[in-house]
């Protein structure tokens, strides 16, 4: 079973739903030992995943990969807290983001580069009110009525 990098895109879909996307950064994901394997193999949810600071370093919790089936007694935790690699910069914004405003970190998308490393897509957030899931839900219906009638 062959994958090409470019084929690895794996959304959370819970995150759009459930919160008003503000801004997006890109950040890599320190890994261990058999967690590329069960990437590349499209194992991952991240469902129930967040971000939060620990000592000015990014972490993401509740990111469930799946242990590699061909991984021995070397395979990894499952949902174990993994560091984001962000520049300092980036770091600083979104923790001051973070504090003053009540925002939170979701994670949208994790896909892997041309170079073969796992990069996970990181949104500064606002949770939806009730109202807002049933107007996201109006218009996601409303969309696929009309290409639905495209298609005839």
């Amino acid at each position: 079973m062959v994958h090409k990098t470019a084929d690895i895109n794996i959304k959370n879909k819970k995150a759009t739903f459930e919160y008003e996307l503000i801004e997006q950064f890109v950040a890599g994901l320190q890994l261990v030992g058999t967690e590329i394997k069960s990437i590349r193999g499209g194992k991952v949810s991240m469902g129930e995943a967040y971000c939060q600071f620990n000592q000015n370093e990014l972490y993401v919790k509740n990111l469930h990969i799946a242990e590699y089936e061909l991984g021995t007694c070397n395979n990894h935790i499952a949902r174990r807290d993994r560091k984001l690699l962000l520049n300092r910069k980036e770091l600083n914004k979104l923790e001051k983001k973070v504090k003053e405003s009540g925002l939170t970190i979701v994670p949208v998308r994790m896909f892997v580069n041309e170079k073969g490393l796992a990069k996970l897509v990181i949104s500064l957030a606002r949770g939806k009110k009730t109202y807002d899931k049933r107007e996201s839900l109006k218009q996601k219906d409303a969309q696929r009525d009309m290409d639905r009638m495209k298609k005839y």
